[in-house]
């Protein structure tokens, strides 16, 4: 019984360490003219919200997880520009890219699978 239980943890871990091993990196990328002020939004690996106030653009954080896949979501806001995109990139490749050219410019990108 105690070699079967054995055997069989090993498995689990080894295949946990295959599928779970790569570095999976996610690019959140707030832009507009440079010296554009915003307020930036966004969801981390864990799901867990952070807010951001007065952000100089271009903007951007590198969020790198061994998860199979995550939701990616970022928003933001401008306080003195009428330009702003946004860009979600996982794995090399745009999974989401928005850009609004209005008044006190809003922009999101939001990924199910990135």
């Amino acid at each position: 019984m105690v070699l079967v239980l054995a055997i069989a943890g090993f498995a689990v871990w080894r295949i946990r360490g295959i599928f779970g091993s790569h570095q999976l990196p996610t690019y959140y990328e707030i832009y507009g003219p440079p010296g554009t002020i915003a307020d930036i939004n966004y969801i981390d690996k864990e799901g867990e919200p952070h807010q951001i106030n007065g952000a100089t653009l271009p903007w951007s954080i590198e969020i790198v997880t061994t998860a199979p896949s995550m939701t990616g979501n970022i928003l933001a806001q401008t306080r003195n520009a009428d330009q702003l995109g946004c860009r979600i990139t996982a794995n090399g490749e745009i999974k989401d890219e928005r850009y609004t050219n209005e008044v006190s410019a809003y922009v999101y990108c939001f990924v199910k699978s990135a």
